[in-house]
């Protein structure tokens, strides 16, 4: 499903975010990138989705090397990835069931499928009284998951999450972690970044960075 091959991403002047990264994730799996900030977390999770390219080595998602995307192919590939982002982007002068439907309106689907789908997406989520809400009434943890509820509304075959239980509360943290299992149990390929040791313990794989280099992985037997 991903496949990183040697990458190495270099920022001017002489910023090195990753070197020499290699691994592979297959499709259904959830993977955790660890380590601490500046590791080279996001730079992943930037490249997997196309924001940004390597300065040298291989990112295939599905067999596509995103290095030769050319802009105008970028809305369509992204259109099977969830993107959960540290800030949450919600439109603070829309609703939250606005916010969620914003990309199925983008995607071309009716205002009809689109109500359904939002919905759909918020009750999953257990948000489907805060539809008519404004962002700004929600907690932090309900912001989150309005953000998850967005990025799985095109019902995307891969879910890419920058810490998203960073700053949430034991209860909130685990509504969403439960959230992205359930979407990994339905087939969904899940990539999260996370320092949160409580998730990182109970992990099936996750993929230790360190100063842009791999320092090590671990995989569980079961």
């Amino acid at each position: 499903m991903i496949e990183f091959k040697q990458v190495s991403k270099h920022f001017p002047p002489s910023v090195s975010a990753l070197s020499d990264v290699s691994f592979s994730i297959a499709r259904g799996e959830l993977v955790f990138l660890a380590g601490p900030s500046g590791a080279g977390k996001s730079t992943i999770l930037k490249m997997i989705a196309a924001m940004e390219r390597p300065s040298s080595g291989q990112v295939l998602v599905n067999g596509q090397n995103i290095a030769g995307l050319k802009s105008a192919s970028l809305p369509y590939f992204r259109r099977n990835l969830g993107l959960i982002l540290q800030d949450h982007a919600l439109l603070l002068d829309r609703s939250v069931l606005a916010n969620v439907m914003l990309p199925l309106m983008i995607s071309g689907a009716t205002t009809k499928d689109a109500l359904i789908r939002a919905n759909a997406a918020l009750d999953r989520m257990d948000l489907a009284d805060k539809a008519d809400s404004f962002p700004l009434a929600l907690s932090g943890g309900e912001q989150q998951r309005v953000a998850i509820a967005r990025a799985i509304v095109n019902r995307p075959q891969v879910i890419l999450a920058d810490e998203p239980t960073a700053y949430l509360d034991r209860d909130n943290a685990k509504k969403v972690m439960d959230a992205l299992r359930a979407f990994q149990a339905a087939g969904v390929t899940c990539i999260v970044s996370s320092h949160d040791e409580e998730f990182l313990g109970k992990a099936e794989r996750v993929i230790y960075l360190n100063q842009g280099k791999q320092s090590q992985s671990w995989q569980s037997a079961v």
